[in-house]
């Protein structure tokens, strides 16, 4: 199953819907085509009562290929970081805390584009990637286009204690070591992306 965040409306996309139990008020709709696909997403975000779609195809591949079709695609990617007293980065951006992430340049790895990002956003040092996390994928607009955003996520360690630098031209207002028992502060206020990357801390 792949979930798509799209402002406060949640889109899915599954292969085996046997396996998938909807939440409450969720619609399952079956796709065999991509334009049905797309007459049916359009549909969806202009009705405001219907906050979240499960659209099912045999093949998720083919339905992400072709959701990805409707927008511009940016690749981003960003750390989860956690230091050696055990709290964890995050970053307060348009007043939501979120994590450190940013778009891939081109000719870049997805793993250099993380530790650059994190470095650039928070100003830590001395990163290193312990695992990869889960890909998150959500919608917005900018510019007035639709943009398609997966976002690559890496589990990292730092031991850099030099104070945190917030890299303000990106609308960063804070950057904050925050401990595992004050998570509460970021889950109230933050993205439904970002909670399915911490929900297990």
């Amino acid at each position: 199953m792949i979930k798509i965040s799209s402002s406060d409306k949640i889109i899915r996309l599954v292969s085996n819907y046997r396996h998938f139990e909807p939440e409450a008020g969720c619609v399952f709709f079956a796709v065999t085509s991509e334009k049905e696909l797309e007459d049916a997403y359009k549909i969806f975000i202009e009705n405001k009562d219907i906050k979240e779609i499960c659209f099912y195809h045999k093949d998720v591949d083919f339905l992400l290929n072709a959701f990805k079709s409707f927008f511009k695609v940016i690749e981003a990617a960003g750390g989860l970081v956690k230091n050696q007293k055990g709290e964890y980065l995050f970053i307060l951006r348009n007043d939501k805390w979120d994590l450190p992430k940013g778009k891939i340049e081109k000719g870049e790895s997805v793993k250099t584009a993380a530790v650059r990002e994190v470095e650039e956003e928070c100003g830590v040092k001395e990163l290193e990637i312990v695992k990869e996390l889960k890909t998150t994928f959500h919608t917005y607009t900018m510019n007035d286009k639709a943009v398609f955003k997966p976002t690559y996520w890496f589990e990292m360690s730092t031991a850099d204690g030099s104070p945190l630098i917030p890299q303000t031209e990106e609308g960063i207002t804070e950057v904050k070591w925050i401990a595992k028992k004050d998570l509460n502060q970021v889950r109230e206020n933050t993205y439904d992306s970002i909670l399915d990357i911490i929900k297990e801390l």
